[in-house]
């Protein structure tokens, strides 16, 4: 239980749940919260200065447990346990339950039926809404917005190939912590693929590299096939064919197709070898 990212325990204060595991000076059962905004910054830190670890999408739930004055809330996420700070204004009472997601890499909120109007917001991939209505050109929510229906879907749709969620995000600009098209990481871009295609997946490298699939022998890099994962430390890549992977990389500080080879010399010269692959079927 000493994984800061997934342990909600400081010295002062911890989650209920963890009482008799971690030492603190009080538990609290902590409040259940909904992510209002498009996206909300999870940081490491309650400034907006701070590392961004992780972004909850709208519709995400949060067990908040602290809060401060300054206006950041800590709390964890329901979705996959990731801890940390985020503003308290982005955080609502939970509404309705939803009911369907965006499917659209990212897609406009507008105040009222017409696309005319000023978004109230913008919504990535994957982000969870309450529809009460669709007029067939929008899905109406439960909090009065209008969602262009081509750009949503029920929450048990699912994508057949998450490496072709993957390739549609090719050109997003590189984000640490970023999980959205405006910005992505390596693990966010697995994460966000898998998610999208029902498989549930752990938030940073090396937690999925510990949970996900099963090992493949690493001299075999000819067998590798569309699917599988490939890890070095620090980092994840999707292999697309025999050739080419796909990642989110700072060296071309985007998501990018690179043939396997190349990326695997590239990344050894910088001083990591592949530490594992791995096949999730």
């Amino acid at each position: 239980m000493d994984d800061r990212r997934l342990t909600p325990a400081r010295p002062d204060l911890a989650a209920k749940y963890l009482e008799g595991k971690v030492a603190a000076t009080r538990f609290v059962s902590g409040e259940e919260f909904e992510v209002f905004d498009g996206i909300a910054p999870l940081r490491r830190e309650p400034f907006s200065g701070a590392m961004l670890d992780t972004q909850a999408l709208h519709g995400e739930r949060v067990t908040v447990y602290d809060r401060n004055d300054e206006g950041w809330a800590w709390g964890q996420l329901v979705s996959d346990g990731y801890v940390g700070w985020l503003p308290d204004i982005a955080l609502y009472k939970p509404g309705a339950e939803p009911t369907h997601k965006v499917t659209a890499l990212r897609t406009f909120a507008f105040p009222g039926p017409s696309i005319k109007l000023p978004p109230a917001d913008t919504l990535p991939l994957g982000a969870r809404i309450a529809v009460v209505r669709d007029d067939g050109v929008f899905a109406i929510t439960a909090n009065g917005q209008y969602i262009p229906s081509r750009h949503v879907g029920e929450l048990d749709s699912f994508e057949n190939d998450f490496v072709a969620v993957a390739e549609r995000f090719v050109g997003t600009p590189y984000l640490w912590g970023g999980k959205t098209s405006l910005g992505i990481d390596c693990s966010g871009l697995v994460q966000i693929a898998l998610n999208a295609s029902g498989t549930g997946c752990p938030r940073d490298s090396d937690m999925q590299e510990g949970a996900l699939g099963r090992a493949l022998p690493v001299s075999e890099l000819s067998t590798l096939r569309r699917g599988d994962l490939m890890f070095w430390k620090g980092h994840v890549a999707i292999v697309r064919d025999a050739v080419t992977i796909v990642h989110a990389n700072a060296h071309h500080m985007a998501t990018a197709i690179e043939h396997t080879a190349a990326a695997i010399a590239r990344i050894k010269a910088a001083g990591s070898d592949v530490t594992s692959i791995k096949r999730l079927d």
